[in-house]
């Protein structure tokens, strides 16, 4: 009987230790993705759909509107990420990219990044339409018909 005590207790004191350190890494991720800003970035592609969603109704009043967006949480898509970078970082992962996002160039990448990403989609667009005229001309120069 004592040994059974004993085999329940460690199990139990195993799984607190293991939620313990699960919610421990969560909230370095919640802390993380805090300073990122993920969940103001969510807001903001959540205000651009609002936008294309009004134009496309826009016989719905502009209280519908305002009402939908306090019901959504910039909280709601940091939980919804926590799992993802759960799945592939460490623990002390997290807390070196803390650390990196407190630093000065941290700081500098959170404020940049947005800048870089829609600039490089912008390119990449470019690209990919330079790339499709280039496959287009080369069919056409082998005799394929395009149309």
């Amino acid at each position: 009987m004592m040994k059974k005590t004993i085999v329940v207790l460690s199990f139990c004191l195993t799984t607190v230790f293991v939620n313990a350190q699960t919610s421990g890494k969560q909230e370095k991720i919640k802390q993380m993705l805090e300073l990122t800003g993920a969940g103001k970035l969510g807001i903001q592609v959540m205000n651009q759909m609002m936008t294309n969603f009004k134009s496309t109704y826009s016989k719905v009043n502009q209280q519908f509107w305002e009402d939908f967006k306090n019901e959504v949480k910039a909280d709601d898509i940091v939980n919804l990420m926590i799992p993802i970078y759960d799945k592939y970082y460490t623990e002390h992962d997290i807390e070196q990219l803390i650390l990196f996002y407190k630093s000065p160039v941290g700081q500098k990448t959170i404020s940049v990044n947005p800048l870089i990403t829609k600039e490089s989609m912008i390119t990449g667009q470019q690209w990919g339409m330079a790339v499709g005229k280039k496959v287009i001309e080369k069919l056409e120069e082998k005799g394929f018909s395009v149309n």
